[in-house]
């Protein structure tokens, strides 16, 4: 099965007050460690900037096939289409994320992609998060759309179509777009085993 992956990074970040992408995290950033567990199943890793695009993109790391988006400041899908016509159509499934949930685990990932669901959402204690797996219909139908669409509005057309899959990664939900949930996130990290 060829899996692609792509990772959201064209926000502002402006209640982070610097690029998210490039927080340190663990060993490297939040986009090399995201895009070092996703490169593990997924090939292409695509990783979709907006907001001071250019700086940004010129980091980013091995392997990781950077694409601009020009319309970012239109909203989440227009970041997600750029990702999606960047993959070509070359996948079976396609895994897309936002650069600011890091920390989630490799089990995570294989749990979604053994899943045989047309949209299959990770879930941690009852919250679901990202990444979320499509197949090529759905990620087709998210093509379509008009850019003032809304990413999770279009999901829920196809609740019927949606397998969630249950974890024990609170990785999946960490969303940090604060300095506080980033503090939250480092201390999190320090007192793992």
């Amino acid at each position: 099965m060829k899996a692609a992956a792509i990772i959201l990074a064209a926000g502002e970040s402006r209640r982070m007050g610097s690029p998210k992408a490039l927080l340190p995290f663990r060993d490297g950033t939040f986009l090399s460690v995201l895009a070092g567990t996703l490169g593990r199943f997924c090939s292409p890793v695509i990783a979709v900037f907006g907001f001071d695009g250019n700086a940004v993109k010129r980091q980013t790391p091995n392997g990781v096939i950077p694409v601009l988006n020009p319309d970012y400041d239109k909203g989440m899908l227009t970041s997600l289409q750029t990702g999606l016509m960047a993959c070509r159509g070359d996948f079976d499934v396609v895994l897309f994320t936002l650069v600011d949930h890091p920390a989630v685990m490799p089990e995570t990932i294989e749990k979604l992609l053994a899943t045989e669901a047309d949209i299959a959402i990770p879930r941690y204690q009852g919250r679901r998060g990202h990444p979320v797996l499509l197949r090529p219909g759905i990620a087709l139908k998210y093509l379509m759309e008009p850019e003032t669409s809304i990413v999770r509005d279009i999901i829920e057309r196809f609740a019927d179509r949606i397998q969630y899959v249950d974890t024990d990664d609170p990785g999946v939900c960490d969303d940090v777009d604060s300095p506080e949930l980033y503090e939250a996130l480092l201390a999190r990290e320090a007192s793992r085993p």
